[in-house]
């Protein structure tokens, strides 16, 4: 399984209409090929509670960089979420773990 990582610092004020926005998009990335899991997770650390985590399970690296941003869903996802973020956020893949406890 391949991990999807993204840190999406939301314009502050704009998280609730953000989150409300990321249920729309939810099902137009889990119904994807090769799509696992997702997790959004807000940030604790005082000062951060307009930065997310967000972490998609892949079955293949291809499965996202190749369908799902190639697909007609991607559009929708984008009109829906990319005016949220500044920055805009850098995604990063990771392999298996290489240590678990």
């Amino acid at each position: 399984m391949i991990l999807e990582s993204a840190l999406l610092d939301v314009l502050p004020g704009q998280e609730d209409a953000f989150l409300a926005a990321f249920a729309g998009a939810r099902p137009l990335i889990a119904a994807q090929r090769g799509f696992r899991s997702l997790e959004l997770r807000r940030c604790l650390d005082a000062g951060g509670t307009s930065r997310f985590l967000l972490q998609v399970g892949w079955d293949t690296l291809e499965d996202h960089t190749e369908g799902f941003r190639r697909s007609p869903e991607y559009g929708q996802w984008r009109e829906l979420l990319h005016r949220f973020y500044d920055p805009f956020p850098t995604v990063e893949h990771y392999g298996e773990p290489l240590l678990t406890a």
